[in-house]
C-alpha cells in the first residue's frame, strides 16, 4: 500500500496547546495573540519601532500608519492592534474607538495639510480591492480640488507630493501636540 504523506505544521500549535501564545515574526518579533506573521499590519502592531514601520498614533486598541503605497499624499490606515478580518469579530470598545481614531485623523490631516475632502473606505475581501484581506483597515485619504482623483488606481500615475519620512515627522508631531 503507497501511502503519502501530507506535511501540516500549522497544527503543531494545536496539538501541543499552544495556540494562543504569541508568536513570533522571521525576525524573532514577538507577535499579538492571533497575529498573521505574514501581516505587515500585525507586525507593525507588535513592533514599538514607530518610526520604521511608519506608524503615527497608537490607542489602546487602534492604531495608524502611513500607507506605503499611497493614493495621494497623507493617505493613512486605522486599524485593530488585533489581526481580525470581520466587522463582526470587533468589540464594540474596538468600533467605537475605530470612530475616534478616523475622527482624529481627519481633523490631524486637515490641520497639517490643509486638506479640502477626505476619502475614507475599507476594501473587505481581496475581490473588493483589499490588499489585506485578513486585517481590517481603514483607508483615510486627503483630498484637494484638482488633485488625480485616484488616477493612481486607474492608471498608473501617482503625484505624491511629499516623503513618507516628511509626512510621518509632520503627523506624529502634530499627534503628540494634540
Amino acid at each position: 500500500m503507497n501511502t503519502e504523506k501530507l506535511w501540516a505544521p500549522w497544527r503543531i500549535a494545536y496539538i501541543t496547546g499552544e495556540i494562543d501564545k504569541p508568536r513570533t515574526d522571521a525576525a524573532g518579533l514577538p507577535l499579538l495573540p492571533g497575529a498573521d506573521p505574514d501581516c505587515f499590519i500585525c507586525r507593525a502592531a507588535a513592533d514599538k519601532d514607530d518610526r520604521r514601520n511608519l506608524v503615527i498614533h497608537r490607542g489602546p486598541r487602534m492604531f495608524t500608519i502611513l500607507n506605503r503605497y499611497p493614493y495621494n499624499n497623507g493617505h493613512v490606515l486605522v486599524a485593530p492592534a488585533v489581526h481580525k478580518g470581520r466587522f463582526d469579530e470587533l468589540t464594540s470598545e474596538e468600533q467605537t474607538e475605530t470612530m475616534t481614531t478616523i475622527t482624529r485623523m481627519v481633523d490631524v490631516l486637515r490641520e497639517s495639510l490643509n486638506s479640502e475632502g477626505f476619502n475614507v473606505g475599507i476594501n473587505l475581501g481581496r475581490v473588493a480591492g483589499a490588499g489585506v484581506p485578513g486585517h481590517l483597515h481603514w483607508h483615510v485619504v486627503p483630498r484637494w480640488s484638482g488633485d488625480t482623483n485616484f488616477m493612481p488606481v486607474l492608471s498608473g500615475v501617482d503625484v505624491i507630493s511629499q516623503s513618507l519620512d516628511a509626512l510621518w515627522e509632520l503627523l506624529s508631531e502634530k499627534l503628540r501636540s494634540v
